[in-house]
């Protein structure tokens, strides 16, 4: 017998991977995305062809970058972006440096003919996220924007759920999502001392609002309109170095969103929270049919049939138990990582032409419904979502 060597055709991808050094960029996007990709062989197009990325780590600190480069295994870093963006051989531009200054990265990596993939928010405001797509689309390169939340287990067994008919018509979405962020006097904080000084692009608004934009345009139905209430809930924090600092930016939002269909969505959005739910972001969807409520990994049902009839009376204990009513939505796929489902599919449009709606108009979008979202908050008053045009 003959052995049935077939050749594979490696088709390898340069990224200039920007902003790497901090958590999210060197854990989800280097560490658990490109370098998970690398290690389980490339992202396969079929039995003769793999894509395989190959990470250029970017940024202003040699120090960090020559230490995570050693650490994972990554033979080129540079801290010289310019000279970077005129190598041939990196095709792909990704960002995940604060807002404050991913448009102007971004733009020249548009001109020197990258393609695009970065973090969201994708600017400070709706005309440079909206001239950053513009620009892209004159210039003829790929884009796109992370938008993770959507290839959570929890958020793709609601989805199933919609597909299914399960809730019938659907009413209204409840999201509740955040954590006591420590204020960095006692116990280190968690965060970034940048996310809380409105300055330097922080706020839970320009934060969040981009996610619950795309999770509920995605899921539920466009967004038509929005109502918010933001605060400053804490004044005073700790910063890196263990100096006290003014906050300036919004640490809590809550808000509540007008879909398409008449679908009513209300999210709570906060630093300032203590958890005592099922995971850091829960959804709670009604419908006609039945109900759901999922976390970031799981999801609970009770369908209309299933659903107990409560009669109030606070004068005695109540005969429900009402968390026993809901049962659990099981595995039926294998699921991987959020961040790294979505560099594959971008990977799959850079070399292939693969479809890749999640572009630099969507990110747009989140910003916005974060610009809107503040707009509401200062006037106190409903604002209309419009269409970007694409």
């Amino acid at each position: 017998m003959k052995n049935d060597k077939r050749q594979v055709t490696t088709r390898r991808v340069g990224i200039l991977m920007n902003g790497v050094t901090g958590r999210m960029g060197s854990h989800q996007h280097l560490v658990r995305s490109i370098l998970a990709i690398r290690q389980q062989g490339g992202v396969r197009l079929s039995d003769a062809e793999v894509i395989m990325p190959e990470p250029v780590l970017v940024g202003r600190n040699p120090a960090k970058l020559a230490a995570l480069a050693e650490q994972h295994g990554v033979a080129k870093w540079t801290t010289d972006l310019d000279a970077a963006l005129g190598d041939p051989a990196c095709t792909v531009y990704f960002d995940a440096l604060t807002t404050a200054l991913r448009a102007p990265n971004v733009k020249k990596a548009i001109a020197a003919g990258k393609h695009i993939y970065c973090e969201k928010p994708t600017a400070l405001t709706t005309a440079d996220a909206y001239e950053l797509y513009t620009l892209a689309k004159k210039a003829g390169v790929r884009h796109g924007v992370v938008q993770d939340k959507l290839w959570l287990p929890g958020l793709l067994k609601l989805k199933t759920l919609i597909d299914m008919g399960f809730f019938g018509r659907l009413l209204s979405v409840r999201g509740e999502f955040g954590y006591w962020v420590f204020e960095g006097d006692h116990v280190p904080c968690q965060r970034p001392s940048w996310n809380y000084r409105r300055e330097e692009g922080g706020s839970i608004i320009a934060d969040m609002f981009c996610h619950w934009r795309y999770v509920l345009d995605n899921t539920f139905g466009p967004v038509k309109a929005v109502s918010c209430t933001a605060a400053t809930h804490i004044p005073r924090r700790w910063d890196e170095n263990g100096r006290p600092y003014a906050c300036t930016a919004d640490d809590s939002a809550y808000a509540t969103f007008e879909l398409e269909g008449g679908i009513i969505a209300s999210f709570n959005s906060s630093w300032c929270v203590r958890v005592r739910r099922d995971d850091l972001l829960v959804l709670q969807v009604d419908g006609t049919k039945g109900s759901a409520v999922a976390g970031l990994r799981e999801c609970f049902i009770q369908p209309l049939a299933a659903t107990p009839r409560p009669v109030w009376n606070p004068d005695i204990d109540s005969p429900i138990s009402f968390l026993d009513g809901w049962t659990k939505v099981p595995n039926q796929r294998a699921y991987d990582n959020a961040f790294k489902v979505q560099w594959e599919l971008f990977l799959r449009h850079v070399v292939r032409g693969d479809p890749f709606p999640w572009n630099l108009l969507e990110g747009a979008k989140g910003v916005q419904l974060a610009e809107k979202g503040r707009q509401a908050w200062q006037e106190r008053r409903w604002v209309d979502v419009p269409e970007l045009e694409p």
